[in-house]
């Protein structure tokens, strides 16, 4: 019986050409490649601005640091996302401070942030998880109102959709002050790895763009095109994060697909909903009538009767794949340490969709057939239960 896989990346001969052509270009770092990525992911998402790096968990770093977080300060968060954004919270010496998410849905309930705000609070990161926009309009009226900094984890989004003030808008304009997108084979769009920085603001971009190159003054594109010797500085402390021409190659020709990838994925999870609205013991994603997921993850929550381990391996057995629902940082032993976080709300949400959430199959190369043996081992799996399904709650 073949698997069908929770995910798989869009690639094909474009990206092997694209590649190619890079490799015998001589260029293959930081060069014309990642500038041109950089250009046209910016038009695509509508930024002004757009620096590409090595991987969404450097963007992160990046962004804090442009924002002004340093060791003491804290960073509002939530614990209910992926290691990596509490990660770069603590790469500046600053203390991750969790608050729960919503009832309905796996982004941060807006309604726990203000009280979780104190003198040392000096960023929020919003996460836009599995793709579905987070209520962005009540995050940032809240931190304007307190004069916060708004950073969006945008690393599932790319591509995902908020409407703003009338209109549809890209995830990454930015609606905040800085996005950070990841291109994890996970991902809608990939480039091996890698990731990116999105900002409205000319004096961020101006940073990203130095410290991601070890603080060097000029970069390696000034430095040969230049008719005259050029000695480099290091004026301060920069990283070595950049993304390679290959990889941007890679980037552009992803982003010609994404319309059609997201479609595509449209479509899946539109199937999906159709499909499992008649199972019992589970209840479908929801989609806010303000966002427009790009639906990277189709993620149901289980009834508490049922055991998600056994659940995962009878699905595996009859050849689906899953993934359990989102990880929490504040139960993994990295942040056991005392003053590792803070906990600000009670975390009850996030723990419920840790324990009781899977994540299904959904790649845009999934036929009828993939869609229909997914659709029917869930059924099958969760029959037990005499719950019917509904909406999160």
């Amino acid at each position: 019986m073949s698997q069908i896989p929770v995910a798989k990346p869009v690639l094909d001969e474009q990206e092997v050409e694209a590649v190619r052509r890079v490799i015998l270009s001589g260029w293959v770092t930081q060069g014309p490649e990642v500038a041109a990525f950089e250009e046209e992911f910016a038009d695509f998402v509508g930024a002004k601005h757009a620096c590409a790096v090595s991987n969404c968990t450097t963007a992160l770093h990046l962004a804090l640091k442009a924002v002004g977080v340093e060791a003491g300060d804290e960073v509002i968060t939530v614990s209910h996302t992926f290691i990596a954004t509490a990660n770069a919270i603590r790469y500046c010496g600053a203390v991750p401070v969790f608050v729960d998410i919503e009832k309905d849905g796996y982004n941060i309930d807006p309604d726990l942030i203000e009280a979780a705000i104190t003198p040392r609070t000096k960023a929020i990161i919003c996460v836009h998880q599995l793709g579905m926009p987070c209520d962005l309009r009540r995050v940032v009226t809240i931190a304007a109102r307190h004069s916060i900094p708004v950073i969006e984890d945008a690393a599932c989004a790319t591509g995902s959709e908020i409407l703003w003030k009338g209109r549809w808008e890209k995830i990454g304009k930015p609606h905040g002050d800085i996005a950070c997108f990841s291109f994890h084979p996970r991902k809608v769009v990939t480039t091996g790895d890698g990731g990116m920085l999105t900002t409205a603001n000319p004096e961020y971009d101006r940073k990203f763009r130095l410290w991601r190159q070890h603080g060097m003054s000029v970069t390696d594109a000034v430095r040969h095109g230049s008719k005259q010797v050029i000695f480099e500085s290091y004026p301060e402390l920069g990283y070595n994060y950049r993304m390679t021409d290959m990889q941007a190659a890679v980037g552009r020709e992803q982003l010609k697909r994404l319309p059609a990838i997201i479609a595509r994925r449209r479509e899946i999870a539109s199937r999906y909903a159709e499909e499992l609205r008649g199972a019992a013991a589970a209840a479908l994603p929801i989609e806010p009538s303000w966002a427009r997921s790009n639906w990277q993850s189709y993620c149901l929550r289980l009834s508490q009767d049922l055991d998600q381990r056994e659940v995962m391996q009878e699905l595996l057995d009859l050849g689906v794949s899953t993934r359990r629902g989102i990880m929490n940082i504040h139960l993994e032993d990295a942040y056991s340490e005392p003053g590792s976080h803070r906990v600000a709300t009670g975390l009850r949400q996030s723990v419920l969709a840790q324990l009781h959430s899977i994540i299904l199959p959904l790649f845009a190369q999934m036929t009828e057939n993939d869609l229909t043996a997914v659709a029917r081992a869930v059924q099958d799996c969760v029959s037990a239960s005499k719950l019917a399904i509904g909406q999160v709650g």
